[in-house]
């Protein structure tokens, strides 16, 4: 599993989920469907319908990966923080029982509202 409490913050863009769908698309169940991903150099996270899947991608060829899955379900709490005029990154933070914080920051183009709204909609 990925180490969120003292992993590196890599910052994270928007990019076409077909580019990674052959990785993450045998992890998805019966229903579920991906809706944005955002990569890092070479790590990147996906919303689903269901969860957040992150991506560790690892050694030279980058053939070998670490897949955390993070349910919608079991988020007891999230932030937001939106970019501003001199920090033009934004922020999610989610805090989950028995793993704790989970914070991933996104450029200034992501639309972290959004991503806000989604999570909101599956935890509400």
């Amino acid at each position: 599993m990925i180490d969120f409490q003292n992993g590196s913050v890599f910052k994270l863009k928007q990019c076409d989920p077909k580019a990674v769908i052959n990785d993450i698309g045998p992890l998805l169940i019966q229903g579920e469907q991906v809706m944005s991903v955002y990569k890092g150099v070479r790590d990147y996270v996906a919303f689903t319908t269901k969860r957040v899947i992150s991506v560790n991608v690892q050694g030279v060829t980058g053939k070998k990966k670490d897949f955390t899955s993070l349910p919608f379900s079991k988020i007891q709490v999230f932030s937001v923080e939106t970019a501003g005029v001199m920090d033009m990154d934004s922020e999610l933070e989610m805090y989950f029982s028995g793993l704790g914080k989970v914070k991933f920051e996104f450029t200034g183009q992501s639309n972290i509202v959004q991503i806000g709204q989604v999570i909101s909609s599956y935890i509400l």
